[in-house]
């Protein structure tokens, strides 16, 4: 396959190409990466019919970083045996702030809070310290980047609602699935609509290593193909119909780029890959012209600020931008 061949069907696998339903969408996506739920939506828009999110919820999954993913998929994504990186104060275990059995406590009256309908961060709060929570446990307990929420929902017994401000609803009653299968089913769903991709881009996305990548393979139906001595791997559904689009505004944190090694990355040079994946971890959304990047763009307040880094048609881009977003009252290129 050639460069374009490949990045066109990564482009259909990812539905960025025919819009499909939001279900269908985060399933196959494994999910949409969701640390500014803004992002996430516009990532969703961009490959569906019409948004619902309805049946989604917000928690950690791959990489152990927040995804907006199917409830239905909480024993696949809570399955047995997952591991990541978790700091004492996002477990139920003792820390610098609080031993493990108030920690517990606070977690039940949390949970309880939930089922009663307290569901705002701040409000949940306000619970735990009329309980008699002091300052120094909840630096444990409500932790900016986890803490017990954190814990929780690792447990699999709240998540995240699917909204800007902070709220929780109670996760329904799941059997975790077994680790191998569940491992081999995000495999089978990342080949399958990320492909073809190479064994470090699997690991890079799934957060895990070649050695296990190269493990759960085994129990796929892989097709594989080179290009420039890398080898490339997909489960074949045909070929794909249609071509590069002219443009698409992805999203920030969108899994066309997180899906890939960046270092790797067919979409873009390494020479431009620090002005997508910033050093301080934010991954910028990205403008795709003909299946290059070639910029990343900033909405506000209905002004569209479009940052170049290598020529485009500047014509196209706004005509494509105006299409996508009919209220906007100006458009600014800046290199």
């Amino acid at each position: 396959m050639t460069s374009e061949e490949i990045k066109l069907r990564r482009l259909v696998g990812q539905h960025l190409l025919t819009s499909t339903d939001t279900q269908t969408v985060v399933k196959d996506l494994c999910g949409v990466q969701a640390q500014f739920l803004s992002h996430a939506l516009h990532g969703l828009s961009i490959r569906c019919t019409e948004v619902n999110t309805d049946g989604l919820i917000k928690s950690w999954t791959n990489r152990g970083t927040m995804h907006l993913f199917s409830i239905d998929d909480l024993p696949l994504f809570l399955h047995e045996g997952r591991t990541h990186f978790l700091r004492a104060v996002d477990t139920l275990a003792s820390d610098a702030y609080i031993n493990a059995r108030r920690k517990s406590y606070f977690a039940d009256l949390i949970v309880d809070a939930i089922a009663h309908g307290i569901d705002g961060r701040d409000a949940l709060k306000a619970v735990c310290e009329k309980a008699g929570m002091t300052d120094s446990e909840s630096r444990s307990i409500f932790d900016p980047w986890g803490g017990t929420i954190r814990a929780l929902c690792e447990a699999g017994r709240i998540c995240h609602k699917v909204q800007e401000k902070k709220a929780y609803r109670l996760c329904p009653t799941f059997a975790p699935m077994a680790e191998a299968p569940a491992r081999i089913e995000l495999a089978r769903r990342y080949f399958t609509h990320f492909g073809p991709a190479g064994v470090k881009d699997a690991a890079y996305f799934l957060g895990t290593t070649q050695t296990k990548i190269k493990s759960w393979m085994k129990a796929l139906p892989l097709s594989d193909t080179t290009l420039d001595g890398r080898t490339y791997f997909y489960i074949d559904a045909g070929t794909p119909a249609g071509a590069l689009p002219p443009c698409l505004f992805l999203a920030g944190f969108d899994q066309l780029m997180l899906g890939y090694e960046k270092t790797e990355s067919l979409f873009f040079s390494k020479a431009h890959m620090r002005d997508i994946f910033n050093l301080a971890g934010i991954v910028r959304p990205a403008i795709l012209v003909n299946g290059t990047v070639v910029g990343w763009w900033n909405l506000k307040n209905s002004k569209l600020r479009i940052t170049l880094f290598t020529p485009a048609d500047e014509r196209l881009i706004s005509d494509t931008a105006s299409h996508l977003w009919h209220d906007l009252k100006q458009i600014e290129f800046c290199r």
